[in-house]
């Protein structure tokens, strides 16, 4: 008679081998920190002489690492965050890691979702935060592998990935004026005070102005709580409801300038024939928008390439890197919202 194929393993052949219940056996292989390292030892020996097949995450447990990366946003509503999420997950999966996702806009401090995370079985952290604030320093600097895109805090010692915030509001303002605009407004200054961003986008817009010689004038620029459509939407009306003259608008991000624009539109004025509207971050829906929407890319897929290289490299190269500040580059976005101001149309600064 045909001798049949041996049935692998179990988990119960694993427990009898080492005198211990399923359970145990079960604790070992998921990691839980209660059991002691005799038994731990035992358990694992048994493995190994059965040849038994544990599943990925105990073997990575073995290894002391989880392959599995954080990823910390504000909130996923926002197509940005929704499209870097995206990202991170394709860049992670191409290097064998899987990602677990953490929104941080809850109403406590963005930063303590670096701690809140580290409860989890992740092996670091790519943390994008709305703003990243010196009060934000000791949070950051956590022995523990992360990753942070934002502007970067002077002196800290964490890994940030960042971009020329001011020098891409100084192309975007200054692609505006080339192109016959004078009265500038900027939506999405900080309301409660300097953040990094908010404050390095202005104050590129307000650098471009200078080389125009175009004067600064404060009721142009209107502050948001928040980077959402309707604030944008709102801030529009603001200007059209102040009877402030603008011919051209630069938001801080594209759903601020897709809200800006459906507020002008409603409001009779035309795009761009009235007034010229450019965002920031180049989301998909920007390419697709009436008019289609002048913006700012950083390249999504750069930076999340970046973000997981650099984080990986952290948790897998005998020397680790130094911590240090990465520039990702931008291009402007020349689309339809941003044609050229009429003659007849144009107006003094």
């Amino acid at each position: 008679m045909a001798q049949g194929h041996r049935s692998p393993p179990t988990m119960s052949d694993v427990a009898a081998l080492a005198g211990v219940s399923k359970k145990t056996v079960s604790n070992v292989l998921a990691g839980y920190e209660h059991v002691s390292a005799r038994t731990h030892d035992r358990v694992m020996a048994a493995v190994d002489e059965l040849g038994y097949e544990i599943n990925v995450s105990a073997r990575n447990f073995r290894a002391g690492r989880s392959r599995v990366l954080g990823l910390a946003v504000p909130e996923l509503r926002q197509a940005y965050f929704a499209e870097l999420a995206d990202a991170v997950i394709r860049a992670a999966g191409a290097v064998g890691y899987t990602v677990l996702i953490e929104q941080t806009a809850s109403g406590v401090r963005e930063a303590d979702a670096i701690t809140r995370m580290r409860e989890h079985s992740i092996d670091g952290i790519i943390y994008s935060p709305l703003a990243v604030r010196p009060s934000d320093a000791a949070a950051l600097e956590a022995k523990f592998p992360l990753v942070v895109l934002g502007e970067p805090i002077p002196g800290s010692a964490a890994t940030f990935i960042t971009m020329s915030n001011a020098d891409a509001l100084r192309d975007a303002t200054g692609h505006l004026l080339d192109e016959g605009r004078r009265a500038i407004a900027f939506i999405g200054s900080e309301p409660a005070g300097p953040v990094r961003t908010a404050e390095e986008r202005l104050r590129g817009y307000r650098e471009a102005l200078a080389e125009h010689g175009i004067p600064y004038r404060a009721e142009r620029i209107v502050p948001t709580a928040l980077w959402h459509r309707a604030e944008g939407a709102a801030a529009a009306r603001q200007l059209l409801e102040a009877g402030t003259e603008v011919d051209a608008i630069v938001c801080c991000n594209d759903a601020l300038a897709l809200g800006a624009m459906s507020a002008l539109q409603l409001a009779g004025r035309t795009v761009p024939d009235d007034v010229a509207v450019v965002g920031f971050d180049d989301i998909e829906e920007s390419a697709y928008a009436t008019p289609a929407l002048t913006t700012v890319s950083a390249d999504l897929d750069r930076v999340a390439s970046t973000a997981v290289g650099m984080l990986v490299a952290q948790l897998e190269d005998d020397e680790q890197p130094a911590p240090g500040v990465v520039r990702s580059p931008h291009r402007l976005v020349v689309r339809a919202s941003s044609a050229p101001a009429a003659p007849m149309r144009a107006v003094s600064a």
